[in-house]
């Protein structure tokens, strides 16, 4: 959650302490229901939109009025922000914790339970669900960061609570080097998505995870251990975005799962878990974004950091009762498929002509596609504005099968890709790519090849 968004529930706490009891009492009431409601009862749209509309409505009041109330609600604050996750372990519940642990093999956990792990809320609202449900597994290492344990909305010791960016495990890292820690593990304010570093146990540093990595990682142990259990459904689909790794795909293959790619914005993934379950059509085993956002299990609809710092965990265990490190099955996943390497680039440009620049970009793209992209043919082109797949090899068009979006994506050979779309929130065109070898070395080589092509555009 932003400092912004901390700030907003400051004042609106303080208005419906003061001036409306009534609208207090409603939400106080609605959040303690949160502990025995179903998952789905949490992610229906219309019933948080409802309670936020409420918050706004007061809060632009407040703003009309002039008021300037100093008022400490720092408690209030930090119950409301973690309370979907934070009531359904705490609160009468038993629903998240049973649903989550429900999906754990604890054979495995139980033999690799000595694994040391490092754990940062970042100020945010993970802290007591990741602590409850990895005591409960039994991993008894677990070491969190001090300064980073309680909720914080001013953020005080990261200039970016993000989990995505390195430079937000820095007291994670300084921890994790004096306990000697396997992994390291940190989750945004609101605790749905997950950063990952790992120890290399060869040059005793700490190498990060990319979002896909994390997620994968996951993939391949929950695939395999269903597999190897014969628990795996015959029906078994996995749900990832246009913009995340083609790993995925060789991942679904290995293990006869239906891959369904979808657009941007873990919503589209939540809706196709829905579409499973109204039509009987598939069973739902794994689906992930790029930007570290991942799901194991049907509990909710939308990316949940906390089932991921468990899974990540469990697996973790499971690979050191078998002599390896989170790193070293990392690297064989890419021995096994290939060398699968991704990357992104962003490019700012600010007002009028900005926007101009960003939709000549678009245009020029769209109207006349590269045949080459940094000496990588390019075998197909989607538009998924104009819904239309031209295959460049065969001439024949197709429709997408996604909803209509400014975004245009080139297949490249080699088991390439690049992808590019306008961003929806700031002035920026961003770039998407991902390539494939066998070796590492190579796969970074290609890789750097097509952030030079992007960033020079």
């Amino acid at each position: 959650m932003t400092r912004e968004l901390f700030e907003e529930y400051d004042l609106t706490i303080a208005e419906l302490n003061k001036e409306n009891q009534e609208l207090k009492k409603q939400l106080e009431n609605k959040y303690e229901k949160v502990g025995t409601l179903t998952s789905e009862l949490l992610y229906e749209e219309n019933n948080t939109t409802e309670l936020d509309h409420k918050i706004r409505e007061l809060f632009t009041l407040k703003k009309k009025g002039g008021k300037k109330l100093i008022i400490n609600f720092t408690k209030k604050v930090r119950i409301l922000t973690g309370m979907i996750l934070t009531l359904l372990i705490v609160i009468g519940g038993g629903v998240y914790v049973y649903q989550s642990k429900n999906s754990v093999q604890t054979s495995n956990i139980e033999e690799g339970k000595n694994l040391k792990i490092v754990y940062t809320p970042l100020h945010g609202t993970g802290n007591i669900p990741v602590q409850r449900i990895l005591k409960d597994l039994g991993f008894h290492h677990v070491y969190v960061v001090p300064e980073q344990e309680l909720p914080d909305g001013n953020f005080p010791t990261v200039s970016y609570p993000n989990p995505e960016d390195p430079k937000a495990f820095t007291l994670a890292l300084e921890l994790a080097k004096k306990v000697d820690a396997d992994i390291i593990l940190a989750t945004d304010p609101d605790a749905d998505r997950l950063g990952v570093f790992a120890k290399n146990t060869q040059t005793g540093n700490y190498e990060f995870f990319t979002g896909n990595m994390s997620a994968l990682f996951i993939a391949e142990y929950e695939l395999s251990q269903k597999k190897e259990k014969g628990i795996l459904p015959k029906n078994g689909a996995m749900v990832t975005t246009i913009v995340s790794s083609n790993l995925t795909q060789a991942i679904a293959k290995e293990y006869n799962v239906k891959l369904f790619e979808v657009l941007t914005g873990f919503k589209y993934i939540g809706e196709k878990i829905k579409q499973f379950e109204k039509d009987n059509s598939y069973e739902y085993v794994f689906g992930f974004e790029e930007s570290y956002g991942c799901l194991v299990g049907t509990h909710a609809r939308d990316k949940d950091g906390i089932v991921a710092v468990m899974k990540t965990c469990e697996a973790a265990a499971y690979y050191k009762s078998k002599g390896l490190s989170v790193l070293d099955q990392m690297h064989n996943i890419y021995e096994k498929y290939g060398y699968y390497k991704e990357g992104q680039t962003a490019l700012t440009f600010k007002g009028i002509e900005g926007a101009e620049k960003i939709k000549s970009i678009m245009n020029k793209l769209r109207s006349n596609p590269p045949m080459e992209l940094a000496g990588l043919k390019v075998l197909a082109f989607r538009d998924y504005l104009t819904n239309v797949v031209k295959n460049f090899k065969s001439n024949e068009t197709c429709e997408t099968g996604l909803p209509k979006s400014n975004v245009l994506y080139f297949e490249l050979e080699n088991n390439s890709w690049c992808c590019v779309r306008p961003s929806g929130t700031e002035p920026k065109i961003k770039f998407y790519y991902g390539v494939c070898t066998n070796s590492c070395d190579a796969s970074m080589e290609r890789l750097e090849a097509l952030k030079e092509h992007w960033g020079n555009i």
